[in-house]
């Protein structure tokens, strides 16, 4: 009896072990974005946008079209060569606009009351994430900040790589040349 008492305090003691390195194993696997290096870069990113008039009261008004989830009803795109943390970078902005009775004419005429979100995509370095060509993926409030997901990760990074959903994900998933995609104009 007292050696199955004893191998039944072995097994749960190894369970045990193992449960908690399974849980370690999870905790340090790699963070594909939100971390701190992302937030950072993010940060000196929407500085940029703002330097350069992609965002912000002072944004270029560029012509909105006609748009789909999860990017908002309609939507302004704009694609240029900026300076991010000391380095030339190509930038693609999409300003999401949302609400009861907007149209493409409303948001031309006031591109601020109504935007909802601004999603960006920044060509980064070579061998940044060579699997998703280098691109780092940024989503903002209206208000500049750093949106995040349902789980409290701030979405700035290599958001949606190796997943079912995310920007990478749905970029690749619909496909395009370089991972750029743009609905319908």
């Amino acid at each position: 009896m007292n050696n199955i008492i004893n191998w039944n305090h072995s097994l749960l003691a190894t369970s045990i072990l193992m449960l908690g390195q399974s849980s370690v194993a999870q905790e340090t696997a790699p963070a594909f974005f939100g971390g701190p290096d992302d937030v950072s870069y993010a940060e000196k990113l929407w500085d940029s946008l703002e330097e350069n008039q992609l965002v912000g009261r002072d944004a270029i008004n560029v012509f909105p079209f006609a748009g789909n989830q999860p990017h908002g009803a309609i939507q302004q795109v704009l694609d240029k060569e900026i300076v991010v943390d000391g380095k030339a970078s190509r930038v693609i902005v999409k300003r999401n606009h949302g609400g009861a009775n907007i149209s493409v004419k409303s948001i031309y005429s006031d591109p601020v009351s109504n935007l909802k979100a601004v999603t960006v995509m920044v060509k980064r370095e070579a061998g940044y994430d060579s699997d998703n060509l280098d691109w780092f993926w940024a989503k903002y409030t209206a208000a500049g900040n750093l949106d995040n997901n349902p789980k409290g990760t701030l979405l700035a990074g290599r958001i949606g790589k190796n997943a079912s959903a995310g920007c990478i994900a749905c970029h690749r998933a619909i496909g395009g040349e370089d991972l750029e995609t743009l609905t319908e104009k």
